[in-house]
């Protein structure tokens, strides 16, 4: 077999002909992004063969002067029989990235809670004492714990698992006879998932976990007095497979890639488990119960189920609503046990990180007052209704405001460009960096700034052009081509200068425009306008960035009261938290996905009548925008 050989880490691998050279690199352990999953259409997957030959079928989009130089696009290049050698590209870094701040994932936000609830955990530890065994009863050691399981909580069915039978007699001798059992009651039965000598009540834990597209996150939460002990956040190791939920479908055609993408996203979650469990001294097997929210895809892909149905049209997924699992069957770094909670999905692209974020919200709560729900991230979800109606939607943000689809961005990680201010006479820039380091490129929030203030001081008119009438040092004019200098070569940490095209805004408006339209389009459907919305709550890690002025001034939310808003920031993972201590939130999160009406855009012409009209700054009706008009 051929032998591929990586430059300049040095990583080798023999695979057979034929093989992709993006499959080869993962299986040297070689990291090369792939934003639209392989499939060809982002060009980010860009190597050099500095030895051997190749087939392949990127030649035909690449400039000729990058093809003399050896230029092939991973995904669509095959290995021949003969060994090669590939220089691949500095990738970008996922290390310094801005995930929330300790006080967001790490305490509970009490102000997100209820007034009243009930703490009422599904699995419990309870301390029993059995009796010692007798010759003359005839019980099993199984019927004597059945026995004392059933004197405290009447004659319920109780049923165990058998890896917790296989240490049921030595766990009875230990102590006497005293034992902890840890139970989760479901449908009037009990079920016992372990047995611990002596009393353990007070070492009993849980996990909260919220599976993003592109971050995940983790709580260890003591059961006892229902407290967060420590949380953790990490890159999804799947972007190396798809920058968004369409790349990672297109990636799982093959069921071998399939499985690489639950094992990849396993392993995020179970590394996150390890550090926030080995931070407090908890063993993984005191880890008793989980709560799993993520969205339809996100879901799919942790459980190995085929996505590709969810992007083809009636777009049925597999399912919505996740029984209870045994965590033997996911393999989470939990007790094998455990029960798996996984918050239910509503449709193809809204799922369960939505059904767990409105549990914080006044979408949960009896109230009259219409409310906005509103998770920018690679996807767009939203909700809208009170408590007479639910209805959702998802739209197509994609992968700009996290960096993707722009010439010179990337995630908000040390070098990104999060901030930018543009001097309104000369049209330069001034920004702040993610570290204050040299600028590496620009990120989302960035993006909306820089748009902003270039629309604002003129320098861009409504349709995202450069204004050519004025001299401006920043902006090159060639031909029909007009670019923007951010930041020259010298400034910059890679030693290029950070360019801004036409395209890259244009990309910008197509997103802010998938967001605007949608929630215009739901408005109109209920016979509501803007001006009837009384809280607007904005969910996701890029929210958390988001400047409200600016948002505004590019038509990206509505132009209401700043009053109106509350960014609630990772809503999926305090969701998790709330279904993972109260039986009454899971309940509630179950009725509220039943409630919700699901709405496919991309089978309602008015959606795209919508997005035609938000495709200017801020819109082609400026009426929508008073402030602005105004200032």
């Amino acid at each position: 077999m051929p032998k591929v050989e990586f430059h300049p880490s040095g990583q080798s691998v023999q695979v057979p002909a034929q093989t992709r050279l993006l499959d080869a690199a993962r299986q040297a352990g070689v990291a090369i992004e792939s934003p639209c999953g392989g499939d060809g259409a982002c060009g980010r997957c860009l190597v050099r063969i500095t030895g051997g030959q190749v087939d392949s079928r990127s030649l035909g989009t690449l400039p000729d002067a990058a093809i003399a130089e050896g230029y092939v696009l991973a995904c669509a290049t095959q290995i021949l029989g003969e060994d090669l050698t590939v220089e691949v590209p500095e990738q970008a870094a996922l290390e310094g990235g801005q995930f929330a701040s300790e006080n967001e994932t790490h305490l509970v936000r009490q102000e997100l809670l209820p007034r009243q609830w009930e703490f009422d955990p599904l699995a419990v530890k309870w301390l029993l004492q059995v009796e010692p065994p007798r010759l003359e009863s005839g019980l099993s050691d199984l019927d004597r714990l059945i026995h004392a399981i059933q004197r405290d909580w009447g004659p319920r069915p109780v049923e165990f698992a058998l890896l917790g039978i296989r240490k049921l007699a030595d766990t009875l001798r230990a102590a006497g006879g005293q034992v902890t059992a840890t139970l989760v009651r479901d449908s009037g039965r009990l079920h016992v998932i372990d047995i611990e000598p002596g009393d353990t009540t007070l070492r009993h834990f849980a996990i909260a976990v919220d599976v993003g597209t592109t971050t995940i996150a983790v709580q260890l939460i003591d059961l006892v007095v229902a407290q967060v002990l420590a949380a953790q956040s990490d890159y999804n190791e799947q972007i190396a497979c798809g920058l968004d939920v369409i790349g990672r479908i297109n990636y799982a055609r093959a069921p071998e890639r399939l499985e690489e993408l639950r094992s990849r996203v396993l392993g995020t979650i179970n590394r996150l488990i390890r550090q926030v469990a080995g931070s407090r001294g908890v063993a993984p097997e005191e880890i008793s119960n989980a709560a799993i929210s993520g969205n339809t895809v996100m879901t799919h892909l942790l459980l190995g189920l085929n996505p590709e149905y969810l992007r083809l049209a009636p777009y049925a997924p597999t399912l919505l609503h996740v029984p209870y699992l045994h965590n033997s069957e996911i393999g989470i770094a939990i007790n094998p046990q455990a029960w798996i909670h996984f918050s239910p999905c509503v449709g193809s692209y809204v799922g369960g990180d939505i059904t767990a974020g409105i549990l914080c919200t006044d979408l949960a709560a009896p109230s009259e007052d219409i409310s906005l729900f509103i998770d920018i991230g690679t996807n767009g979800e939203i909700v809208l209704g009170n408590n007479s109606f639910l209805m959702a939607c998802a739209c197509s943000a994609g992968p700009a405001f996290e960096g993707g689809g722009i010439e010179c961005g990337m995630r908000a990680s040390t070098g990104a460009i999060e901030k930018v201010w543009i001097d309104a006479a000369t049209g330069t820039a001034r920004y702040a960096t993610v570290g204050n380091v040299q600028p590496r490129g620009i990120c989302g929030s960035g993006m909306i700034d820089l748009v902003a203030h270039l629309f604002l001081t003129g320098w861009i008119d409504p349709a995202g052009k450069f204004n050519r009438s004025r001299p401006c040092p920043a902006i090159r004019v060639e031909g029909r081509r007009a670019t923007y200098t951010l930041a020259s070569a010298e400034e910059s940490a890679t030693g290029k200068a950070l360019i801004i095209t036409e395209i890259d805004i244009e990309n910008i408006i197509r997103t802010k425009a998938s967001i605007y339209s949608a929630v215009a389009l739901m408005l109109n459907q209920v016979g509501l306008g803007f001006e009837d919305l009384r809280h607007i709550y904005i969910a996701g890690g890029f929210g958390r960035y988001l400047d409200l002025e600016n948002a505004t001034i590019i038509g990206l939310i509505p132009d209401l009261p700043r009053e109106r808003f509350r960014y609630i920031g990772n809503s999926s993972l305090m969701g998790s938290y709330m279904v993972v201590v109260s039986q009454d939130f899971r309940q509630r999160q179950l009725e509220l996905a039943r409630r919700m009406t699901y709405l496919e855009l991309n089978t309602d012409p008015a959606y795209m009548e919508q997005y035609t009209g938000a495709l200017f700054l801020p819109h082609t009706d400026p009426a929508r925008f008073p402030s602005l008009k105004k200032g």
